[in-house]
């Protein structure tokens, strides 16, 4: 048995529904109040642990005994492996995105997280601020252009996702020329089309390894340079290959969940006018609204983790190596940690700790959160005091379900910019 003392009546639940992508809400919600620990399933894989609620949460983040690296414990039942065979992913190119930072753990993880945290330090964060700023604005202007007379535009392609790939490219060092491509093959690698995925993989890996041989040529001021100095500086080194899996790893990761928060959150905003009033009057909430964002509208889940030892969580033995997803969302509409949860209040105040859990928790919290937030406030902010009146151009606004976010495709909105 992968679950003891679970709930005899609770059915494997697809965390790939559609019923889930269009009512995350609701559906994790109605998880989290029957159990603590639901048995659920991805993609035909092996039998999973969701786990739902905040305290219960929090601990399979900050408990060692779990482990993002399914190879490292007894007979654990590897996901990713089942997602890559489904995927069609080639056996030479699995490493690239199996075995990166996020699938590390202990020794190992914290060896690359102090590599890679020297080229991606606050000052280079801090420093691109302006630059995000300058990006949200000629894309605001593209959008204006795109949407004069009334037409419809959408949002999602013409904001959510180009701003955070713009950014983390130039961080990356990605020439400008390059970036369309980086932008399609981002799209790919995250849409988990099998049939464009392997291409654009092998495209992707064979550009870095490039853009590698390059800055060791010609060094700059980016990540990638950043990344070469820890290697040639440091006896501890970043290998060829590492180095690779990690800017995959830093894209993908550095763009496509943003841009996913940012679809999500406008369609927040344009629901709760009143609250936009509010800001637009007291502009200085807005770190207070980005992180109340980032709890309602973040993800859904995250990485599969796997217990080295039977664990006991929320009542249920959990047997080792069996797959356990902390389910994000629950736990930070979860009633028992946060007044009137299902509420967006945008004036909600965080506290002293960042309580909700859309960055993680313990050794693997998010190494891009403050770019993250950065990125969010830059964009909202602008976007909503450029086009104050900005409104859906559909009645519902179409969700799909990807492995760790319900998400939205196509947004079409009407500008009804003032200035017009």
């Amino acid at each position: 048995m992968t679950i003891d003392n679970a709930e005899p009546d609770i059915e494997p639940v697809d965390l790939l529904s559609q019923e889930l992508a269009e009512d995350p809400h609701g559906g994790y919600a109605a998880l989290r109040e029957r159990a603590p620990v639901v048995p659920a399933s991805v993609m035909g894989g092996p039998p999973m642990c969701l786990v739902t609620r905040y305290a219960e949460v929090r601990s399979v983040l900050t408990d060692t005994r779990f482990r993002n690296n399914a190879t490292s414990v007894n007979e654990g039942q590897d996901v990713r492996s089942v997602i890559m065979n489904t995927l069609n992913v080639p056996a030479d190119l699995v490493d690239y995105l199996a075995q990166n930072i996020l699938n590390t753990d202990g020794d190992e993880h914290a060896r690359l997280r102090k590599l890679i945290s020297r080229a991606f330090t606050p000052r280079r964060v801090g420093d691109m601020r302006l630059r995000m700023e300058e990006i949200t604005a000629q894309l605001l202007d593209e959008l204006a252009e795109a949407g004069a007379n009334g037409t419809p535009v959408n949002i999602v392609e013409g904001l959510c996702y180009p701003l955070p790939i713009t950014v983390i490219c130039e961080m990356i060092g990605i020439p400008v020329e390059d970036r369309p491509r980086w932008q399609a093959w981002g799209r790919t690698l995250s849409s988990m089309d099998a049939q464009g995925l392997p291409t654009a993989l092998r495209e992707t890996v064979e550009h870095v390894y490039e853009l590698v041989g390059r800055r060791r040529a010609e060094p700059a001021d980016d990540l990638i340079t950043g990344l070469i100095q820890v290697q040639e500086d440091d006896g501890d080194r970043l290998s060829d290959r590492e180095m690779v899996t990690m800017i995959i790893a830093l894209v993908i990761a550095g763009h496509d969940t943003t841009a996913q928060l940012l679809a999500s959150s406008v369609e927040a905003l344009l629901a709760h006018p009143d609250q936009l009033e509010r800001l637009a009057a007291e502009p200085a909430f807005w770190p207070h609204a980005v992180h109340e964002l980032m709890r309602m509208r973040g993800p859904v889940f995250g990485q599969p983790r796997y217990p080295s030892v039977d664990v006991e969580i929320g009542g249920t033995t959990i047997k080792a190596g069996t797959p356990v997803l902390a389910a994000l969302l629950a736990a930070n509409t979860d009633p028992r940690e946060f007044d009137n949860p299902d509420e967006l209040n945008l004036r909600r105040e965080p506290g002293r700790r960042e309580r909700h859990m859309s960055f993680g928790q313990g050794a693997h919290y998010c190494l891009g959160a403050a770019l993250v937030r950065d990125e969010v406030e830059i964009a909202l902010r602008a976007l909503f005091t450029r086009f104050p009146r900005l409104a859906l151009a559909v009645p519902k606004v179409e969700r799909t379900m990807r492995p760790g976010s319900s998400r939205i495709l196509d947004m079409p909105v009407l500008l009804n910019d003032a200035a017009q």
